[in-house]
C-alpha cells in the first residue's frame, strides 16, 4: 500500500500583489534611510562649516606664538594651551600604550576562552563606554586630593585611563586576525611563545596596532571633563615639573567660549578648529596605515 502526501495548501496569494507590496516597502525603507543619511551629513557639514568660518578669523601668527591673554585684554594667542595639550596627550598615550598592548596581547594569546579573560573583556567594555568625567573624578580622588593640588601628571593619568580600553580592544582584535599557521611556523622552529608573539604576531599585526594607538590619541586629544578635575588650566606656560595647573586647549576653549569677552571667544573658535584639524589628520594617517597594510 502506497501512501501519498498532499502538499500543504497555502492561502492563495496573487504573485503580483505580493511583489508590489514588497517593492513598496523596499522603496519606503530606501527613502527613509536616504533622508536620515542626508540629515546626518547636513548637520555634520553645518558644524564643520561654522567651525571653519568662525575659526579662521582667529588664526594668526600670535595664535601659535603668544600665551593666552588676560580677561578683557586684546591680542594674545593659545600657544601655551597647544603645547600643554601636546604634553598631556603624549603623557597619556605613553602611559596607555604599554598597558593596552600587553593586556590585549594576553587576551589574544594566553587567555583565550578563559573565565578571567571574559571578565577582563567585560570590564574593558565598561571602561570603553564610561563617561570621561567619571574617570576625571576617580583620578581627582587618588592623585589630586592626596597631593593637595592639580598637576599635569594627574591629567596624563586620566587621559591614559581613557585611552587604555581603546588600545586593548584594537590590539586583541588585530592579533586575532593573524593566521594561526604563522604561530605554528614560529613554534616549529623551536622559538618560545614570547619570541613568537614579539617576532611574528606583533610584526604581522603592527599596522592595526599602530592604528589603534592613533585612534586612542585622537580620542583623548579633545577631552575636557577629566582635565577639569586633574590638570585644570592657567594662562601661562606650564612648569617643567608639571606641578600645578597646566594650560590645555580643551579647558581653554571651554572657559573662553563661556566668557563675555569677544577676543576670548574668537580664540576659542580658533582652538576648536586646531583640535578638529589635528584629529582629522590623525584619522587620515590611521586610515592610510590600514590601507597600506592590506
Amino acid at each position: 500500500m502506497t501512501m501519498t502526501t498532499s502538499p500543504r495548501e497555502l492561502p492563495h496569494q496573487p504573485w503580483g500583489r505580493v511583489r508590489q507590496s514588497r517593492r513598496t516597502a523596499d522603496r519606503l525603507m530606501k527613502i527613509v534611510a536616504t533622508g536620515f543619511t542626508f540629515i546626518a551629513i547636513f548637520v555634520l557639514f553645518w558644524i564643520l562649516g561654522m567651525l571653519v568660518v568662525k575659526g579662521i578669523g582667529g588664526l594668526s601668527v600670535a595664535t601659535f606664538t603668544a600665551v593666552t591673554p588676560g580677561p578683557g585684554s586684546e591680542g594674545g594667542g593659545i600657544a601655551n594651551a597647544i603645547v600643554g595639550s601636546f604634553v598631556l596627550t603624549f603623557l597619556g598615550i605613553a602611559i596607555a600604550t604599554p598597558i593596552g598592548v600587553l593586556a590585549g596581547t594576553w587576551l589574544a594569546e594566553y587567555g583565550r576562552g578563559s573565565q578571567l579573560a571574559n571578565l577582563i573583556r567585560f570590564i574593558n567594555d565598561i571602561l570603553l563606554s564610561a563617561p570621561s568625567i567619571l574617570i576625571g573624578l576617580f583620578v581627582y580622588v587618588i592623585l589630586v586630593e592626596p597631593f593637595r593640588g592639580y598637576s599635569g601628571w594627574a591629567g596624563g593619568v586620566a587621559l591614559g585611563i581613557i585611552a587604555i580600553p581603546v588600545i586593548v580592544r584594537t590590539t586583541e582584535d588585530m592579533l586575532n586576525l593573524v593566521p594561526g599557521h604563522l604561530r605554528e611556523a614560529g613554534a616549529a622552529l623551536g622559538a618560545p611563545p614570547s619570541v613568537v608573539i614579539t617576532g611574528v604576531t606583533w610584526r604581522a599585526a603592527k599596522a592595526g596596532m599602530v592604528t589603534g594607538i592613533l585612534l586612542a590619541l585622537a580620542r583623548i586629544a579633545g577631552e575636557t571633563a577629566p582635565l577639569l578635575f586633574t590638570a585644570l588650566n592657567n594662562n601661562f606656560w606650564f612648569s617643567p615639573t608639571l606641578v600645578g595647573g597646566v594650560s590645555n586647549l580643551p579647558v581653554t576653549i571651554y572657559q573662553f567660549a563661556s566668557a563675555p569677552y569677544e577676543n576670548w571667544q574668537q580664540l576659542a573658535w580658533a582652538g576648536s578648529l586646531i583640535i578638529t584639524v589635528s584629529i582629522l589628520v590623525l584619522s587620515i594617517v590611521a586610515r592610510r596605515i590600514v590601507a597600506g597594510s592590506k
